[in-house]
């Protein structure tokens, strides 16, 4: 078990004026986690997301899933 501490990371596109999310992508190796809060309640709660759910997510909002259009 890994003591390891998360670090937040916001992502580029997130430019938005703060409404956007956080990730600690830093512990999906070592917990097979990857920790998400809302990046405006720092102190907020937070959904650990089980690392194949999140790789899954991504790959389906790159492959254009969620498109709007």
């Amino acid at each position: 078990m890994t003591n390891e501490s998360p670090r937040w990371f916001t992502s580029s596109y997130s430019s938005n004026g703060g409404a956007c999310v956080e990730v600690a992508a830093n512990l999906a190796a070592p917990r097979a986690i990857v920790p998400v809060r809302d990046s405006k309640v720092a102190d907020g709660p937070v959904v650990d997301v089980p690392v194949t759910a999140f790789s899954a997510f991504v790959e389906a909002v790159r492959g254009g899933t969620f498109d709007t259009v």
